[in-house]
């Protein structure tokens, strides 16, 4: 036999596969699975029937061989956009994200056949998930775990290049076309190896190199993260899906006992008058009160019971006397025990120290006797186990038959829906990080490819310029006219630049008449959550004539939200004064509309007012530095004006001003 390239002897492919089994098997789903006719009729294990001759591991791995190969220059215009196709793919299933995968793979590695294997949930064989190219009829089919290309990866945990791996593992000779080249990859979720992502070269035209390497490890952390961020999103949409149904059924309950006590406390008010009326019917009249009152036991029993499935409990408090009465299921939402006389004092035990419990909230209310009847408040629970509950409570003030003034509420625990919005938050926000770097990403291989051809025309001219003045003569006529196909290019690559500030500077965008009240409105709406969590108070003042503006409505949402977002930072910090955020719109003079944002802040150092727009700069932990410069971008692109000033007090300003055409 003759010598491969490892210097040991190559096992004829056609008489190892042959002498392995005779035809693929049909799976049900349509997939061929390459083992199954590697078993005998006595069910065999496979490798009893490798002929004598099969080849070791290490004389079909490559590995090393690749990293020593001409490698290719980075491709990040591919790579981008095969990442774009997989962020476009987060709206569908996890399947769909696999398919694009190699789909992607195949397309940017130029491979014959590309695919993704997982291990089946018994952990004994590989099954093909995803396949695309030349070996696509195999999809639905698979590999042994403990005998395969796939399972070295996994057992080794690094990428690995094989070559005629049918030598080794004669089942796989029955894949045509054969694989001159296979470069594996593991592939992870929640950071352990369940598979393999693949591509297949079929003739020796095809080599696979570094670049190789680095685009599929690439591609394949991404799909990986985008995988479990749609499973993880699914997951989130499913419970709160069911956390609304049991909502909805209590709220139903609630209504149909409501119903029943109305119709119960009318059934007692008929009865008293007709006890007024007659002392004959007298002992029939007792009958009726002891039923009724036996209904409306059974009643509040309904009502304790609704109160007690939908977390929600209710009180009383008389202002005149400061007489406080609560539900059982209030005296269990806050842990303290039943019947215990409640007062301010024992209230504040359980209260956030950092929050204002809802009395203290009415009494507020009622001293700046501003008219209001009904109070909605939000706060926090601290329990002895140093637990937090978030309560939402409703109160309406009422007047008794002496004329004195009584609140009714109702105490909401709301923990467990504050609980899945903020998973859900966390998960946007993930999806935001990861958008945020894919725009990183996609700038930078702009610049590279925009600047990298004029520099190489350069350094090319300028070679051929001195070679020309060594020459003997000096060729002078042909360096002068390289000289000037140097200046040619250092011009291009000057407007290349000037071409990548005009993308930060000024442009036009999508015209249209937008209502920057209702785009406020939509923008306070996606940040209301965040808002209350971070306990801001956020007032607007939106003017009710304000014309429309002309420009690009997702753009300007964008600055809106930034600019608010900016500010609930700012007084993240603060804990002396109440966080408030004002939002207004007004006319402004010159047929324009103006938007400010202020806040309670801790503002910022004057010294720095003409740096805040600036790229890079910021004066947040963590932060990038963009979101103003872009802002400012986007306002001046709509020939408006986006700027900053301090408050008096504390705090800052962001304001914006906007052509609005009469």
């Amino acid at each position: 036999m003759p010598e491969d390239r490892h210097g040991e002897r190559a096992l004829d492919r056609g008489s190892i596969a042959n002498a392995a089994l005779s035809k693929c098997a049909e799976r049900a789903d349509g997939g061929e699975d390459v083992t199954e006719t590697a078993k005998s009729k006595e069910e065999a294990p496979l490798d009893t029937l490798l002929p004598e001759g099969a080849a070791p591991l290490a004389s079909i791995l490559l590995t090393e061989e690749l990293l020593r190969r001409p490698s290719r220059p980075p491709e990040f215009e591919r790579e981008n956009s095969a990442l774009a196709a997989l962020v476009s793919a987060l709206a569908d299933s996890p399947s769909t994200i696999l398919q694009t995968l190699v789909d992607k793979v195949l397309e940017v590695l130029r491979a014959g056949s590309t695919g993704l294997s997982l291990v089946t949930k018994d952990e004994k064989r590989f099954y093909w998930a995803a396949i695309a190219g030349a070996w696509r009829p195999h999809l639905g089919g698979g590999t042994p775990r403990n005998f395969g290309p796939c399972g070295d990866v996994l057992d080794h945990n690094v990428p690995m290049l094989f070559t005629h791996w049918e030598w080794r593992y004669p089942y796989l000779g029955v894949a045509i076309p054969l694989a001159e080249e296979g470069l594996l990859v593991p592939f992870y979720v929640n950071g352990k190896a369940v598979g393999t992502i693949w591509a297949i070269a079929h003739d020796k035209s095809r080599q696979f190199d570094a670049e190789d390497l680095r685009l599929l490890e690439s591609m394949g952390r991404f799909a990986s993260a985008a995988y479990q961020a749609v499973e993880s999103i699914e997951n989130l949409k499913f419970q709160i899906g069911e956390r609304e149904k049991a909502e909805s059924a209590v709220r139903e309950l609630a209504q149909r006992l409501e119903a029943q006590v109305r119709a119960r406390t009318q059934e007692l008010e008929l009865t008293t008058q007709e006890l007024l009326a007659t002392n004959k019917e007298l002992e029939r009249e007792i009958a009726e009160r002891k039923r009724a009152e036996d209904g409306l036991r059974r009643s509040e029993a309904f009502l304790g019971e609704a109160q007690r499935l939908s977390m929600t409990g209710s009180f009383s408090w008389r202002l005149a006397t400061d007489e406080i009465t609560w539900s059982e299921q209030l005296y269990r939402i806050y842990e303290l025990p039943i019947g215990v006389p409640v007062t301010l004092e024992l209230i504040r035990t359980r209260v956030h120290p950092e929050d204002v419990s809802l009395i203290e909230k009415m009494k507020m209310v009622d001293q700046a006797r501003e008219g209001r009847t009904a109070v909605e408040w939000q706060y926090r629970l601290l329990m002895p186990d140093h637990s937090i509950k978030y309560l939402h409570a409703v109160a309406h003030a009422t007047r008794d038959r002496d004329g004195q003034v009584e609140y009714i509420a109702a105490v909401r625990d709301v923990t467990a829906r504050r609980i899945s919005e903020d998973a859900l938050d966390k998960a946007r926000s993930e999806l935001a990080r990861v958008a945020r770097a894919m725009s990183f990403g996609a700038l930078t291989a702009s610049i590279a490819h925009e600047v990298n051809q004029p520099l190489s025309g350069i350094i090319t001219n300028a070679s051929t310029c001195m070679r020309m003045l060594d020459a003997d003569p000096p060729d002078v006529a042909g360096a002068r006219e390289t000289a000037r196909r140097t200046i040619r290019d250092g011009n291009r690559a000057s407007e290349v630049i000037a071409r990548l500030r005009s993308l930060f500077g000024k442009k036009d965008s999508l015209a249209e008449s937008v209502d920057l009240n209702e785009a406020t409105r939509e923008v306070i709406e996606l940040s209301l959550s965040e808002l209350q969590r971070n306990r801001v108070v956020l007032r607007t003042q939106l003017s009710d004539d304000l014309p429309p503006a002309t420009g690009d409505r997702v753009q300007l949402q964008q600055v809106i939200l930034n600019l608010v977002r900016n500010a609930s930072d700012a007084m993240s910090g603060v804990d002396d004064r109440p966080r408030e955020l004002q939002i207004r719109t007004e006319r402004d003079e010159g047929d324009r509309v103006r938007l400010a944002v202020q806040d309670a802040g801790v503002g910022f150092d004057p010294r720095h007012t003409d740096r805040l727009f600036s790229a890079f700069f910021t004066t947040k932990p963590g932060g990038m530095g963009m979101g103003l410069s872009i802002s400012r971008s986007i306002i001046e692109g709509h020939g408006g004006r986006l700027w900053a000033t301090p408050n008096p007090t504390h705090g800052a300003t962001f304001q914006f001003t906007l052509p609005a055409p009469s």
